[in-house]
């Protein structure tokens, strides 16, 4: 069977998105890992599957598969992808949606000057709800490492988040320290590893370790997470441009119980059928 598809990015961060509304789509985890291999699939750090809505007050649902096959709860960057996708299908006029996802409902908005912004709703600080073992709330955690301790941030974004300060992001250890704390045993479901460095307080550079995935151009629900946690330790304001590799989020947060908007692009790049 052929599936149609349209590969697109937001600020590097790219996926294959498949409409699920316009043709059958029953794959699994080792068919979602074919497509994301960018050797003998289209390639991809994400899959973004568009659905019918499953709860009552929404447009639609959206699933999201890590390039390993593993389905997840959220990614910003996929969301504003989402809102372009099906505006540009024809596949609703509105502007403005309300989507469902494991994790929640999130609004991502169409702006005029082409960029779409997401209400990601407010960051999630309780351990249990990251979810992260610890006694109690901080904002600061000390994790043992191989050869070391850093300290990390960690927050729910939708999905879980550790994110530590460095003094330089491009030398920052994002590779080889990257999958000890996505492991990390503290973090029961894995977690996404952030190293951010501030440059003032409305300017960070911002490298993500995915879950699932390892680094990539950039990360949504990462600049997110930075974000807060910059926050959370005084390093921050509530408007903070993050520079990924892939390009530039705003990111605004106005405190604790408030939630966290992300602005930035999302384009598309080609469309094709792949054989399943």
């Amino acid at each position: 069977m052929k599936l149609a598809f349209t590969k697109m990015h937001g600020a590097g961060n790219d996926f294959v998105v498949v409409d699920a509304i316009g043709q059958a789509v029953d794959l699994g985890p080792a068919d979602w890992r074919r497509i994301a291999d960018r050797h003998l699939g289209v390639g991809c750090d994400q899959v973004l599957v568009v659905e019918r809505p499953r709860l009552a007050g929404t447009d639609f649902h959206y699933r999201i598969f890590n390039a390993d096959g593993g389905e997840v709860e959220q990614c910003g960057n996929g969301a504003r992808c989402f809102v372009r996708f099906v505006h540009d299908k024809g596949l609703t006029d509105r502007r403005e949606i309300r989507v469902g996802t494991l994790s929640g409902i999130i609004t991502p908005r169409l702006e005029d000057d082409g960029r779409v912004t997401v209400d990601m709703g407010a960051p999630r600080l309780e351990p249990a709800d990251i979810p992260f073992v610890a006694p109690a709330r901080a904002d600061v955690y000390r994790l043992e490492l191989e050869g070391g301790t850093i300290e990390v941030s960690a927050l729910s974004m939708g999905n879980p988040h550790a994110v530590q300060v460095v003094s330089d992001v491009e030398s920052a250890p994002v590779l080889s320290q990257g999958p000890l704390i996505e492991a990390h045993l503290r973090f029961p479901r894995r977690v996404n590893a952030g190293f951010m460095q501030v440059v003032d307080r409305r300017t960070v550079r911002l490298r993500v370790y995915e879950r699932g995935a390892g680094e990539t151009l950039a990360c949504g629900t990462g600049a997110c997470a930075a974000v807060v946690a910059g926050n959370l330790r005084g390093l921050l304001g509530p408007k903070v441009d993050v520079h990924t590799r892939g390009g530039v989020l705003t990111i605004v947060w106005e405190g604790e119980g408030r939630p966290v908007r992300m602005t930035g692009p999302a384009v598309s790049v080609f469309e094709g059928t792949i054989d399943t």
